[in-house]
């Protein structure tokens, strides 16, 4: 089976009065490229993550992130004596400045004062997330999972398309194969033309120098090389896909040779309809290397 770099997977957890989000993304790439945003204060938790990212998936640019909030009703209160010396402090130059210029104020009640921004903090337990680890081992472990899920899911979407595209390019490979036979006989005939031009002229000719000449005529118009490698590099893509696993990369360099030996057959054409079958090559070839850039 092939994967895609694509995909995308979203995980909401709660323990330990504890609620937290992972995120995890992937887009084409070269390589392997992990980027992470995690809470701090949870020793080996980056290290733990790195690892099963890295185990799982051999390219694409991941993005992972992790939001974690304690839940609203689990979060202890704690009365900070400062700040709330400041704020009585505060309240007493409002009633004196009050006072100065005739305005009666009405006192503050207790539950008032502690509502002012600061008099009571929410103290988070860090001994609890710093005991989550294998709780978020565990979370991240069903995420990658959804997630290769996904990845697999596009992957085989791909390659019905790459399967079609293959099919294509051998059927235009046949083509190819057909023209460059019919054009045999115009081929030999302007050569046989071209060497009566040459004889009627009565100039003398060295034998061996015309033989060559006419062998290095036919080997710049020979296109069987090409159309049989073109053809070995639909079976070695075939037996890539078949195998399966990150396979990408390696899709990725014989594409480059398809359109190698495309471009050679069109630079030995010497024919419209060969020429023409060998742009419908060139085009087929640019669209399977599109889609073969999505793979891992």
């Amino acid at each position: 089976m092939i994967h895609s770099m694509t995909a995308f997977a979203s995980k909401r957890s709660t323990e330990q009065g504890l609620a937290w989000v992972w995120d995890l993304r992937s887009v084409n790439a070269r390589g392997l490229d992990i980027r992470l945003r995690l809470p701090e204060g949870i020793e080996g938790l980056e290290q733990a993550v790195r690892g099963a990212i890295s185990a799982a998936m051999k390219r694409g640019s991941i993005s992972l992130s992790l939001k974690m909030a304690r839940e609203a009703s689990d979060v202890p209160l704690t009365l900070d004596p400062a700040q709330l010396d400041r704020t009585l402090e505060a309240l007493r130059l409002v009633q004196e400045r009050a006072g100065r210029i005739g305005v009666n104020l009405s006192a503050p009640s207790p539950a008032e004062i502690l509502s002012q921004r600061g008099v009571m903090t929410a103290r988070e337990d860090d001994s609890t997330t710093e005991s989550l680890l294998p709780t978020l081992q565990a979370d991240l472990e069903s995420l990658l999972k959804d997630f290769l899920a996904m990845r697999a899911r596009e992957g085989a979407l791909i390659a019905d398309v790459l399967i079609g595209q293959l099919t294509e390019i051998e059927s235009l490979v046949a083509q190819a194969q057909t023209a460059a036979e019919s054009r045999r006989d115009v081929q030999k005939q302007a050569v046989t033309d071209a060497l009566a031009r040459v004889l009627d002229t009565g100039a003398e000719v060295d034998p061996e120098r015309l033989h060559q000449e006419l062998a290095l005529i036919a080997i710049k118009a020979d296109v069987t090389e090409e159309i049989d490698r073109l053809r070995a590099h639909i079976a070695a893509a075939r037996a890539l896909m078949e195998k399966g696993g990150a396979v990408g990369r390696k899709l990725d360099f014989l594409a480059q040779e398809f359109n190698r030996e495309a471009n050679t057959l069109c630079s030995k054409s010497q024919s419209k309809e060969l020429t023409s079958i060998g742009l419908d090559l060139k085009a087929a070839i640019e669209q399977m290397r599109e889609q073969i850039q999505n793979l891992e």
